[in-house]
């Protein structure tokens, strides 16, 4: 099965997504993909074909959400806590992973004609080697594409990711790229593995349960959250309908609630520059020991905060080279 299937709605269908895009309409959706185990107990079938059976539908969904102008997906395929099922059943979804990656780079001009980037965030260490390569390798191959993105969750949590980003942000403190006094929300932000990712417009968990499961827990605090009852393998185009439809109804208050964080953060931000600014080492006094007037302090301030986001600007560039090199280190073992 492609990861990008074919292939145009049916009239009803486009009907329902013409009228659907007269709203406002999700530009990032991130699925918790649940079910796949339960769909395969009630058709008798082998576990390993229930999960076969739910890429099918990914690749079905993301079809769908290409007719819908919905711009980057962000899927659960993989969490660290899954490493604690059966030997059979891990052993058996990294072989379907490998099998589904060989198969990405198989359609390579399929992925560049419709524009699509794959990312995979996680942490791959955790993975055998040689899937850790092909990732690397898919990941190349896409990344200067443009028009939508997928990011795959592989060997994912989000606590996991969250405490990554504070030894990143640790690293940075020890590199001397930055001071502990820039660590802030905003920059934890751009150290998790989704920096280069707008927070998730619309959350869907499918198979009725209603947890995050240790799914994007950081981005989606301002996030519509729905939970279908459907197991994932038999999700239909009328399901994520459904799905957004229920955030058109919610649109104006998750905007509003967005809009509020944006400026305290803001506020929280000129605060930190503030304090640091003014503190005893940077202008507390000026001259003969005389309060320093507005002009100076502002000028102090404007100093301080134009040195703090060129401290952060270069200790983001470092950590994209590093996490850059990680992917064409791997891709340089991967064999011609």
């Amino acid at each position: 099965m492609s990861w990008i299937r074919e292939g145009e709605l049916n009239l009803l269908e486009r009907i329902a997504a013409n009228i659907l895009k007269a709203g406002p309409m999700p530009k990032h959706v991130a699925f918790i993909m649940d079910g796949n185990r339960r769909f395969a107990r009630r058709k008798n079938m082998e576990r390993q074909e229930g999960h076969m059976q739910g890429f099918n539908k990914l690749a079905e969904t993301l079809r769908w959400c290409k007719h819908l102008n919905i711009q980057e997906v962000t899927v659960y395929a993989f969490s660290i806590e899954n490493f604690k099922r059966t030997k059979d059943e891990v052993d058996g979804l990294m072989v379907l992973a490998k099998q589904k990656f060989e198969r990405l780079l198989e359609e390579r001009e399929n992925l560049e004609k419709h524009g699509v980037c794959i990312r995979v965030l996680g942490d791959l260490n955790l993975l055998p080697l040689d899937l850790q390569q092909l990732i690397a390798k898919a990941v190349l191959s896409t990344r200067a594409h443009n028009k939508c993105f997928l990011n795959v969750c592989f060997a994912y949590t989000s606590r996991y990711e969250m405490t990554n980003a504070v030894r990143e942000m640790a690293w940075g403190v020890e590199q001397g790229l930055i001071k502990a006094s820039d660590v802030s929300e905003a920059l934890l932000s751009e150290c998790l593995y989704s920096n280069n990712s707008p927070n998730p417009d619309l959350l869907i968990r499918t198979s009725g349960e209603v947890r995050l499961s240790d799914f994007l827990l950081w981005q989606t605090s301002h996030t519509c959250l729905v939970f279908q009852s459907v197991l994932w393998p038999e999700y239909s185009f009328w399901n994520l309908c459904e799905a957004i439809l229920q955030y058109q109804v919610n649109h104006k208050s998750i905007q509003n609630a967005r809009d509020v964080h944006r400026e305290h953060q803001a506020l929280e931000q000129l605060e930190a520059d503030r304090t640091c600014a003014f503190s005893a080492e940077h202008l507390q006094r000026h001259g003969n020991g005389k309060p320093a007037d507005a002009g100076h302090r502002q000028e102090a301030l404007s100093h301080y905060a134009a040195r703090r986001q060129e401290r952060v600007r270069d200790f983001l560039e470092a950590l994209a080279h590093k996490r850059d090199s990680f992917f064409t280190d791997l891709h340089g073992g991967v064999a011609a």
